[in-house]
């Protein structure tokens, strides 16, 4: 029986395994919680042990973090798959197959946005197709509260404004 920090890992491998773009966070505890495979702790703890072991890899904007599999983490899991429950490795195989749209649309429009040396916001938009950028706009915005406000309407209406865009560009 493997211990339950340790399947925690391994099922965030597992999982991570499952797609050739990052994960978000949110995404991976919302598995680990619904089946009750871990709590909130220990996934944390995990996930920093995962990071400071170079098995995984993050990233984070003001909404989401992304964790992303490292050929390490790759190769770790394949040697200590097998300590996955034939049971839970097929609630993540289902899990994942029932969710991939809803996991791809999350990662498709990205935004995030910081402040300047010139004391202004940059929001950073974009809008992918699996793991190619289709279109990545950053824009000079003169409060935190107008780049949040970018940030929001750029989730809700990039579909509209990347046509906008081409149809005026071509």
């Amino acid at each position: 029986m493997t211990d339950p920090r340790t399947l925690t890992k391994l099922i965030i491998l597992y999982m991570l395994d499952k797609f050739d773009y990052p994960l978000t966070k949110a995404k991976i505890l919302e598995l680990v919680l619904k089946k009750e495979y871990s709590n909130y702790w220990t996934f944390t703890s995990a996930i920093f042990e995962l990071t400071e072991d170079d098995l995984i890899e993050s990233s984070s904007t003001h909404s989401s973090t992304l964790i992303s599999l490292t050929d390490k983490g790759r190769e770790s899991l394949s040697f200590f798959k097998n300590r996955i429950s034939e049971g839970i490795r097929s609630d993540i195989d289902r899990y994942c197959e029932e969710n991939s749209l809803e996991i791809a649309n999350d990662l498709s429009v990205m935004t995030n946005y910081y402040r300047s040396s010139s004391g202004d916001y940059i929001a950073e938009l974009s809008a992918r197709d699996k793991s190619e950028d289709l279109i990545k706009i950053s824009i000079n915005m003169p409060t935190e509260e107008s780049a949040v406000r970018a940030c929001e309407h750029w989730r809700e209406k990039s579909s509209e404004i990347y046509s906008h865009i081409l149809e005026n560009l071509l």
